[in-house]
């Protein structure tokens, strides 16, 4: 198990960066609104995750998948926020203070705090996604035998 997210987990990543460094070549990297297409991003990489677990495994449990879930996009979460870490702190460090003066704040945190806002923007996505992946994954309990048991 460790296997498919840690890998999953990577490849989203790696699409992550790819992507932050495709609008820093067109010059749209300063407007946060483009980062929204990182959800559909997370959301491939973690369905593919899940999915790829599910049919290894003949009795899919529903704790495993939410692991396999939580993991990958935990791990490419913390892989991203490294990165746009290096980023913000060595390459461009006029990139925070850009977004920092879009957003008319008037606090000086800065780069630490653009760097804590992807982490937790990236494990609350990692949560809502496979919270909602689970349950097109798990098996249903409407059978014949369950419908027996339920109170009409």
């Amino acid at each position: 198990m460790f296997k498919v997210y840690s890998r999953y987990g990577v490849w989203i990543a790696i699409a992550l960066i790819a992507y932050f460094l495709l609008l820093k070549l067109i010059g749209l990297h300063q407007y946060p609104e483009l980062s929204s297409v990182n959800g559909l991003i997370f959301g491939f990489g973690i369905y593919m995750a899940m999915k790829n677990y599910a049919t290894g495994e003949n009795n899919f449990k529903y704790e495993k998948g939410f692991e396999v879930g939580l993991f990958s996009g935990g791990i490419a979460s913390i892989l991203f926020t490294l990165f746009m870490a290096i980023y913000m702190y060595q390459i461009d460090t006029e990139f925070s203070a850009g977004i920092m003066d879009r957003w008319n704040l008037e606090y000086s945190m800065g780069t630490l705090m653009l760097i804590l806002s992807i982490l937790i923007m990236g494990f609350a996505t990692s949560i809502v996604l496979t919270l909602t992946f689970m349950q097109l994954l798990k098996k249903s309990w409407n059978t014949q035998d369950g419908n027996r048991h339920t109170i009409k």
